[in-house]
């Protein structure tokens, strides 16, 4: 058995362990130290252009990932592209975090991965949906884009003033705020599940073509 990192909670960075994540960067340390940070500037940008409350933790939770992958002799190919999928797992797994409470988006948890193959499906199958979550955002009127985006950006001890605040702002009660983001999560919903089924559909119908 091969857990994530995430699972195994007593492990740390460690100089050593950095050591060898710049070494996969690159052989020269200079070189590999731009790169590194190259990667986690965009690593930041990834998470702040989502809306995280905390774009330095979740880069770093990124990296202590990839950093523990590549120790526990993972090949990787294409760090760039392995790095990208992680911050992506990172990403969904803070939705469904932020949802513990009523699960927004009713983004159903994936199974833990328990070796590398497993570990790409997860990786695979994350991208599409979270591409789906995207492209639905995308097709929302702004208005609601701009209020389902916000409705859930604050974590738990914040999130109560926030809605209070934007609720004044929308001149609207809490409840009644309340019941236009869950209007608007139920669209987002089908419309996920709906990509979902037609990229399902359309893999398969490639799949069985060739």
């Amino acid at each position: 058995m091969n857990p994530l990192p995430s699972q195994k909670k007593d492990w740390i960075l460690t100089e050593g362990a950095f050591v060898q994540l710049l070494s996969a960067f690159d052989a020269d340390p200079d070189a590999a130290g731009r790169k590194y940070e190259i990667v986690r500037r965009k690593l930041m940008e990834f998470f702040e252009s989502r809306g995280s409350e905390a774009p330095p933790d979740h880069s770093d939770e990124v990296i202590d990932r990839v950093t523990r992958r590549i120790g526990e002799g993972e090949q990787i190919h294409d760090l760039n592209s392995y790095f990208y999928g992680v911050a992506r797992l990172v990403w969904l797994e803070n939705l469904r975090g932020r949802g513990k409470e009523s699960t927004p988006l009713e983004l159903a948890p994936t199974p833990i991965a328990q070796n590398t193959a497993e570990l790409e499906v997860e990786r695979q199958y994350c991208e599409v949906r979270f591409k789906c979550l995207e492209d639905c955002l995308a097709n929302l009127h702004s208005t609601n884009r701009t209020l389902i985006i916000e409705y859930y950006r604050e974590e738990k001890g914040v999130k109560i003033e926030q809605r209070k605040q934007q609720a004044a702002r929308l001149n609207t009660t809490v409840n009644g705020l309340r019941l236009r983001a869950s209007r608007i999560r139920a669209d987002l919903t089908r419309c996920v599940h709906a990509c979902l089924e037609s990229t399902t559909k359309t893999r398969n119908h490639s799949i069985n073509t060739d």
